[in-house]
């Protein structure tokens, strides 16, 4: 499990957000594996980035801008997403137990064997998503 430090996320967030704009010095974010214990992410854009297997238990991410991210495998246990933009994200097999996901929109996400015991899903948006196998 790779630990990344405060600095180091936000220089790989300000990389990741000159991707996004097609900038110069631009790098897509590759959090895949990484320990995000009780990181914080409110507001961050990282649309299209990969955190597959990432350890985010307790991180808040709300508001955050996670369109089409890789969190296949991620653990998001008791995480804040409350209001964050998950649309058609990769979430099969991610523990998203007693996180918060108010007002959270998944349209087409794949929660597909996604455990989401005890999570906070009101005025969620989930038309499109597929909760095949998802654990509740």
């Amino acid at each position: 499990m790779r630990r990344v430090s405060k600095n180091e996320l936000a220089g790989i967030i300000e990389k990741h957000g000159k991707w996004l704009r097609c900038e110069e010095g631009g790098e897509r974010a590759d959090l895949s594996g990484a320990s995000l214990f009780q990181a914080d992410l409110a507001g961050a854009n990282l649309a299209g980035a990969d955190l597959s297997w990432a350890r985010m238990t307790g991180a808040n991410l709300t508001g955050a801008d996670l369109t089409g991210v890789n969190l296949a495998g991620a653990s998001l246990t008791e995480a804040a997403l409350r209001w964050a933009k998950l649309r058609g994200a990769a979430l099969s097999g991610a523990d998203l137990s007693w996180a918060d996901l108010t007002g959270a929109d998944l349209r087409g996400a794949d929660l597909a064997g996604a455990r989401m015991i005890e999570a906070d899903l009101r005025w969620a948006q989930l038309r499109g998503a597929n909760m095949a196998g998802v654990r509740r």
